[in-house]
């Protein structure tokens, strides 16, 4: 260890008081062996580090910083060195408003189109995903300050997610939803990981030895720091012994005598402690360097906000192009419509919402881009409302131009943190204006913004689709540039585009809405699915147009890699994203048809032709053997593929490569679904094979009391006739606030309330309510009314006996 010196001169109790939040962001300090806290802060596509009330759901202000492209965003530009760019600056804000972690970037995977937080996730690939995460980590931490890549593990989706059970089998989690992780630490190498609120095939995430230590610790080597999401400790004992450093935000002690007494009874060693506290010291003095010699506590805002201009330029991705619409030519009378216009959706909503350093306005910006504006309507109420006015409104303005550009997409309250959308739909409101404005006057440039996949079946009634998805502060000025062909787009989707939801591998599946969500689809995600069990999409994983054209040619594949050229064959110059995809074909081992090993982003002239070579990895060709226990490679031919998206392979080669002699994993015919890919409709059967046991009851136990890890939605079962009538109130308030239009506010009911576990309340209220007086509150649930409350205000009454005799020994100290 090497803190051993400071280690063996703390109490038992300054160890164990290190283990939890000081507050609500920063770490708790002993100042006499000169331990001093450290800050963390929200922040994966800009810094958030509220100077008043601290919240974790969006609520407060924080201090103004550059707010950058979401991760989604960037992931679309799949330019790795673009992402170490945005991370540098990223890093270089947090040093200067003194933050030690930066909690992110996020990197789960985009599992379902629904997830209420895939806008602040990279991708459907986990190679994608780990590489750019990788380049944000190194850009961060390059200033000396921690980046938390989060969340570990298996966090698909935001209804339940402090208390939803993910079961998935042993393969699919390695491949799928730990491979992102794997990349992410073993080259961008974070000091922090954040643990996920659910559980994972029966353990909470932070407790999980088999993911903390068997998996994180002695398989991939990390040495950092695990920090809990916050007021995701369940047993912070189990935590603990999983390798669980710090427990965020603080409990006000009460998880401190946890430990104390699991020390004290013998149920951990204090060389357990040890080794937790010496990891957390680490951090604490490694992120503390950078300040030591540090005194400029500003950086150059507009130098920032010209970086994440260029970031969301290179991100932006043109969908669709017919008769050459775009980009705008000098001279043509443009009608802007679209409420997006006036006020653009740029960022996320909750933990990541940034308060940014400049705005930049569309409308105030035409001018300045030579696009002559004949005038501007809303067109659509922005959070769905119908309003035929505005509709002709606008439509009377399309018929005078000779270009619409209609500015479209998702409202703040539909992508947010702590729910899910309902579904893939763009509001009603907004369809019908397209309707409407195509019978007007066809030449119709939509612009969308979103942080997620959307259905389109209005997709031929727009002659131009630019999707700047979540652009930042700069976004508009970056989509105008691309509009009007100063910058030649360069985009790529990293995530496919279904035609339909019901298209998607885990319809029907997704979310999990009581105990437990399976992930019956196994490996078959995104594009994985689509292309193995031939589904058309709308766009496919990897799409994006130029106002260029390029040509592959002469592939030549090796053991070590893949080499061809490209050739820019239009009239102007343009970046070009070209993709290696594998695919395994013996057909002895269930696998997807392709599997995205490696990509590049090619710059070229006019006419030039560059020679690309993409090497090949450790993960090109592996799979996990439930077998052996580890990653084998099947000797086999394999298609060496590449692509300019998923679906449009250019080029391809056959490679035969060496195996591992491992012995096959699986009966084909114990789980036909997965041999034919077609995995809408895996049985029970086949499902629990992959597990190797039985797959748990997915529903609630109405006939037991509630607990701790029980949901407040699930008072409607309760014994008790207040939780019952809270739980209808709650309900009521839902359905009131949605339909007098304070759709946020509605939605922040069911992410801090509804869907809050009980141990949340003690959790998350920094010690205002300890878990004793959770207990009353449960004993009233379940019918003891007022057993329940005396035993509540009995334990309220010791708790503030304790903070004054604290306050009087803290005085006299």
């Amino acid at each position: 260890m090497k803190y051993l010196q400071i280690i063996n001169r703390m109490t038992l109790e300054e160890k164990a008081s290190l283990m939890s939040g000081k507050d609500f962001w920063q770490t708790q300090d002993i100042e006499h062996l000169g331990i001093h806290s450290i800050f963390l802060a929200d922040g994966p596509h800009g810094i958030r580090k509220q100077a008043a009330a601290a919240d974790h759901l969006g609520l407060n202000p924080s201090i103004p910083a550059t707010c950058f492209p979401t991760a989604a965003t960037v992931a679309n530009s799949w330019n790795v060195e673009l992402g170490e760019k945005v991370g540098q600056y990223l890093g270089e804000e947090a040093a200067a408003q003194k933050v030690n972690v930066l909690l992110g970037p996020g990197i789960n995977m985009k599992r379902d189109p629904l997830c209420g937080r895939n806008f602040e996730y990279f991708s459907e690939d986990p190679y994608h995903a780990g590489k750019m995460a990788a380049g944000y980590i190194r850009g961060i931490q390059s200033h000396g300050v921690s980046a938390c890549v989060k969340h570990f593990a298996v966090n698909n989706q935001e209804e339940r997610r402090m208390s939803i059970d993910t079961i998935v089998d042993e393969r699919t989690l390695r491949e799928i939803y730990l491979t992102a992780f794997e990349i992410a630490i073993a080259e961008g190498e974070p000091m922090t990981v954040m643990s996920s609120y659910n559980q994972l095939n029966g353990t909470y995430t932070n407790e999980n030895l088999h993911l903390m230590q068997e998996i994180l610790r002695e398989e991939w080597g990390f040495e950092g720091v695990v920090v809990t999401d916050w007021g995701g400790s369940n047993d912070r004992v189990a935590g603990l012994i999983a390798g669980n450093e710090l427990e965020m935000p603080t409990t006000a002690g009460e998880t401190n005598e946890d430990i104390i007494t699991a020390v004290k009874s013998g149920q951990i060693k204090e060389e357990v402690l040890d080794r937790c506290v010496d990891r957390l010291l680490d951090l604490i003095f490694t992120t503390e360097e950078v300040y030591k010699n540090r005194n400029e506590k500003s950086f150059n805002v507009e130098k920032h906000h010209e970086a994440a201009q260029q970031a969301a330029e290179e991100s932006i991705v043109l969908l669709k192009n017919e008769d050459r619409i775009l980009p705008i030519k000098k001279g043509v009378k443009a009608a802007i419509i679209g409420d997006f216009a006036s006020e653009a959706r740029y960022q996320g909503a909750g933990s990541s919402i940034v308060n940014p350093t400049v705005r930049v306005n569309t409308l105030d910006s035409l001018e300045q881009f030579g696009i002559d504006s004949i005038g501007y309507e809303p067109g659509f109420e922005r959070y769905g409302k119908k309003s035929r006015k505005k509709i002709d409104k606008a439509c009377a303005l399309a018929k005078k131009a000779d270009v619409v550009l209609l500015y479209i997409g998702l409202d703040e309250a539909t992508e947010a943190e702590g729910l899910d959308r309902s579904n893939m739909k763009l509001p009603e409101n907004q369809i019908e204006l397209i309707h409407a404005l195509h019978e007007t006057n066809p030449n119709i440039v939509a612009v969308l913004s979103c942080g997620s996949a959307i259905e389109m079946p209005w997709i031929d009634k727009v002659k131009g689709l630019v999707h700047g998805y979540l652009s930042g502060q700069a976004g508009a000025k970056a989509i105008l540039r691309v509009l009007t062909g100063e910058i030649n787009p360069s985009g790529k989707l990293a995530e496919t585009y279904p035609l339909r939801y019901e298209d998607t591998p885990a319809f029907g599946s997704f979310p999990g809405k009581e105990v437990s969500v399976e992930y019956r689809e196994s490996l078959f995600i995104g594009y994985r699915y689509y292309d193995t069990a031939n589904v058309n999409v709308l766009f496919p994983f990897g799409y994006g147009l130029s106002y260029t054209t390029f040509e592959y040619s002469n592939i030549q594949a090796d053991r070590d890699g893949v080499t061809f050229n490209i050739t820019n064959t239009g009239t102007i110059a343009g970046m070009e994203i070209a993709q290696l995809y594998v695919g395994c074909r013996s057909g002895n081992i269930f696998r997807p048809n392709k599997e995205l090993k490696g990509f590049t982003k090619v710059f070229l002239l006019a006419g030039e032709t560059k020679t690309v070579r993409i090497l090949f990895d450790d993960k090109a060709f592996r799979y996990f053997n439930v077998k052996t226990n580890r990653w084998e490679i099947e000797q086999a031919d394999y298609a060496i593929m590449i692509g300019a998206s998923s679906a449009d392979i250019r080029l391809e080669s056959t490679l035969f490569v060496e195996g591992t002699d491992a012995p096959l994993p699986y009966d084909k015919e114990n789980i036909p679904s997965m041999y034919a890919g077609k995995v809408r409709d895996v049985t029970k059967e086949e499902f629990e094979y992959l597990l190797g046991r039985q797959v748990p009851v997915p529903t609630w136990d109405r006939t037991r009391p509630l607990g701790y890890n029980d949901t407040i939605a699930q008072c409607q079962y309760a014994k008790g006739w207040l939780a019952r009538f809270a739980f209808h109130l709650i309900t009521f308030a839902y359905w009131f606030l949605r339909k007098i239009g304070k759709r946020s506010t509605a939605n922040l009911i069911m992410m801090s309330v509804y869907h809050m576990p009980f141990r949340g309340i003690a959790r998350m209220t920094g010690g205002i309510v300890n878990m004793p007086m959770l207990d009353g509150l449960l004993l009233m649930v379940n019918g003891n009314f007022f057993k329940g409350m005396a035993h509540f205000l009995k334990e309220r009454k010791k708790l503030i006996k304790a903070a004054k005799l604290r306050s009087l020994n803290n005085e006299g100290a």
